[in-house]
């Protein structure tokens, strides 16, 4: 996890801890209502971690999207060049070829 979604993970779980603790200590309800308001606790908390931990995978899922197609884009970007410089050597090859044909077929004179 990035150090920012890991902090806020971290102080979320922190808070519901103390807030659950301070519940249990000035609970005027009965043990069971207490036992029932931690549970819906607990499930709040565990709702609120999954929707984080959604939202950072679909962060992740942006960002390695990006990145493939950036990266997709600079290898098309290389293969296109290379190609031109083929292209610019096989030109050159064909023009010395040429100028070697014309020498020997004057030495074969």
């Amino acid at each position: 996890m990035s150090g920012k979604s890991g902090d806020s993970i971290l102080a979320l779980l922190a808070g519901a801890a103390i807030g659950v603790g301070i519940g249990i200590l000035f609970a005027p309800d009965k043990g069971s209502k207490t036992r029932e308001k931690i549970k819906d606790s607990l499930d709040d908390l565990k709702d609120q971690a999954k929707s984080k931990f959604g939202s950072f995978e679909e962060e992740a899922k942006e960002k390695f999207s990006q990145s493939k197609d950036e990266l997709k884009e600079t290898v098309d970007n290389l293969l296109s060049k290379s190609s031109y410089k083929a292209e610019e050597a096989i030109s050159f090859l064909e023009e010395k070829l040429a100028e070697l044909k014309k020498q020997n077929a004057k030495l074969q004179k």
